[in-house]
């Protein structure tokens, strides 16, 4: 497929700037893809949509209110930095991977600080846009971020954090703490809808894949087989693996809650020679169509922008065809669209 096979129009104001007023009030486009069609439904339909014995897989990673303010200590003059991650292969737990705005020049060896937290980094790289390597040198980054580091809400939404964000940009399941972006299909699950799925027969497992900034870089190349994927760690347990395998011998569905765990589950599948089992590690699982999924059978999805690489995964489950049309209809229904926005299960 070529970059623009998926492209459409959307207008700005389809593209939701704040959550329903309860998790489950999102809509919900159900897409066949035996049928070749779509339907209208609601988030609170999943029970019903959805079979006893199948297993809900969801990502409880957690998003780290990891966006800061700081100043250089030379002038005075403002950066932002988002604290992607801990360098792996660094001998402490204080030296990250950032991205800094404004993207200015940065030397080796500039200082920024937070007076009020207490909080001084150091560059050890340097360089204009992209990432860089800083050093925590006084302070606890971790108490910084707790006490003023803002949720790192993404470019589409136009306005600045609300304290409401804090609770709602994490899913209910959210337990281990490492993403700078939520996966977003799980923000329509709340603790009645999870009871409501129990009831029916419908189990959850959860896996973690620390969701990365590149989530939403935009692929550049016409070619998106040449887009280069930012690392992310992910881990499939083996009570997870285990409890998948076992749903599918029991006739039950593997349904997938966003792309996030469609990534976790496959690049887990690759790690133990094509068969789902336990796994962890880094990946850069980068799925395009034609792909032979390996571990799902059903996705639920939000709706993702053009020319990044969520869509193409999704059209690679769904078909490039059904995901067009799907597309347009939900443009043309006014469905509401990506962080924030409605979702569409695709079975």
């Amino acid at each position: 497929m070529r970059l623009d096979d998926l492209d459409y129009d959307l207008p700005a104001s389809l593209i939701a700037q704040f959550p329903t007023e309860r998790r489950e009030d999102a809509r919900l486009m159900v897409v066949d893809r035996q049928a070749g069609a779509t339907r209208d439904a609601r988030i609170t339909d999943l029970p019903s949509l959805l079979k006893p014995g199948d297993l809900l897989v969801v990502n409880e990673t957690r998003v780290r209110p990891a966006r800061l303010g700081l100043v250089r200590s030379s002038t005075g003059g403002r950066v932002e930095l988002l604290f992607v991650r801990r360098v792996a292969e660094a001998s402490d737990s204080a030296t990250w991977v950032v991205l800094a705005r404004p993207a200015r020049p940065m030397r080796a060896g500039t200082r920024l600080e937070r007076a009020d937290v207490g909080l001084v980094v150091e560059a050890l790289t340097a360089g204009a846009g992209g990432e860089r390597i800083v050093r925590v040198v006084r302070g606890s980054l971790e108490e910084a971020l707790k006490r003023a580091g803002q949720v790192p809400l993404p470019p589409y939404i136009r306005r600045a954090p609300v304290e409401a964000d804090r609770e709602r940009y994490q899913t209910v399941f959210a337990n281990v703490e490492g993403a700078v972006a939520a996966p977003t299909a799980g923000l329509h699950f709340s603790q009645p809808l999870l009871a409501a799925l129990e009831h029916r027969g419908i189990d959850v497992s959860r896996i973690v894949l620390h969701v990365g900034p590149g989530t939403f870089r935009p692929v550049v190349h016409a070619d998106p087989g040449e887009h280069p994927m930012d690392a992310e760690y992910f881990e499939v347990s083996p009570a997870t693996a285990d409890r998948a395998l076992a749903s599918r011998t029991r006739g039950g569905r593997i349904v997938a809650v966003g792309t996030t765990v469609v990534r976790a589950l496959e690049s887990a599948c690759d790690a133990c020679g094509g068969r789902l089992g336990a796994a962890s590690g880094w990946t850069r699982k980068l799925i395009l169509p034609p792909y032979r999924f390996q571990a799902i059978d059903v996705l639920l999805t939000n709706f993702h922008l053009p020319r990044t690489t969520l869509l193409p995964l999704v059209a690679a489950f769904a078909g490039v065809e059904l995901t067009r049309h799907a597309y347009r209809e939900a443009v043309e229904r006014r469905y509401r669209f990506y962080s924030y926005g409605d979702a569409m299960l695709v079975v």
